[in-house]
């Protein structure tokens, strides 16, 4: 469910719900607090992977994982990477303490664990050849062959119901394909052998600024907006929910910790861009600071988180109710603040 969120070059939104097991905290002072351990699946670049040079996992999540516990005041913060379907077991169990892997939410796994205000919008786009101006509208898809990724998760989801919505029927009017990474459905429009790919942010501008002949043909971030009414939100931190019930002033102090960072992510483009070379999240600096108006860095609380997120949820639920858990969530899955 979080590859949606594959290939994002953003850097330091910090948010915030830390969940800390009994025996990683000494009291309930944040000074007090020893080791963060956190869970992740270390193979979803830029948000974790492992760095070719030192091995550690690296990446968005880790940095981000990292300023919050610095935040928060703990002394350590250990990452232990693991499969992604083993995350919340492990949190359940009381094996980490926070799961961070570019988790989308579902009421299934809300069951178990608190997830956070979102912290990132997925940027979706179409590419296609400069030299094809056939197609302007998603009216021009139908006949086509659609290369992207996430077959049976939240990525197919949205797109057949955006073109659904737009009178594409997915099954009849288009061929989709697809890949397990970014990479190879991009390999599938430079080859001629599809029209269109779908793809995610920063892939979209790493793969303009790398590849010639090639544009933008339509925002699915902006198709799902006109359609749905709504912003398509779907990243998230997730912890126990005893811990948040346990320590509400310092999950507040997170919270507030987070806007900041997203304020300052989102208007100093510059010193951000530097900070994703850094840490390796992006290669150069140059092409993060284009990637990051595209990527949807954002802090949502209140109606407006809960409006966004009930409406993916809908659709979620109408292409698969099982992808959501069998049931929509209740208006207690939703942090208040």
């Amino acid at each position: 469910m979080k590859k949606i969120l594959a290939a994002i070059c953003i850097f330091a939104a910090l948010m915030g719900t830390l969940g800390c097991g009994g025996s990683q905290t000494a009291g309930n002072n944040p000074a007090e607090k020893k080791e963060l351990i956190v869970g992740t699946e270390p193979s979803f670049a830029p948000f974790e992977f492992p760095d070719k040079k030192s091995g550690e996992i690296t990446g968005f999540d880790m940095e981000l994982i990292k300023a919050m516990g610095k935040k928060a005041g703990f002394a350590k913060v250990t990452v232990k990477g693991m499969g992604f379907d083993a995350l919340i077991p492990a949190l359940d169990a009381g094996n980490i303490d926070v799961a961070i892997a570019g988790m989308s939410i579902t009421d299934a796994r809300k069951q178990k664990v608190n997830f956070t205000d979102p912290y990132y919008e997925s940027g979706l786009a179409t590419l296609v050849r400069k030299d094809n101006t056939t197609i302007k509208s998603l009216n021009d898809l139908k006949g086509k062959t659609i290369v992207t990724t996430g077959k049976g998760t939240t990525p197919e989801y949205v797109l057949r119901y955006i073109l659904t919505e737009n009178g594409v029927d997915p099954d009849n009017d288009v061929t989709l394909d697809f890949y397990s990474e970014a990479t190879e459905a991009l390999a599938q429009l430079q080859a001629g052998t599809s029209t269109i790919a779908m793809l995610p942010q920063p892939f979209v501008t790493s793969a303009l600024a790398q590849v010639e002949g090639l544009r933008v043909a339509l925002d699915m971030n902006e198709e799902w907006e006109k359609v749905a009414g709504s912003k398509l939100v779907t990243g998230v931190l997730v912890a126990r929910k005893d811990a948040v019930e346990a320590d509400p002033a310092r999950f507040a102090a997170f919270m507030d910790g987070y806007k900041a960072s997203v304020e300052a992510a989102n208007t100093d483009l510059e010193n951000t861009a530097a900070l994703c070379e850094q840490y390796g999240i992006v290669a150069k600096a140059a092409l993060a600071q284009k990637a990051l108006p595209n990527c949807n860095i954002v802090f949502e609380t209140g109606d407006e988180m809960k409006t966004d997120l009930e409406t993916y949820f809908n659709v979620l639920y109408a292409a698969d109710p099982t992808s959501v858990g069998g049931q929509l969530p209740a208006d207690d899955f939703y942090y208040a603040g």
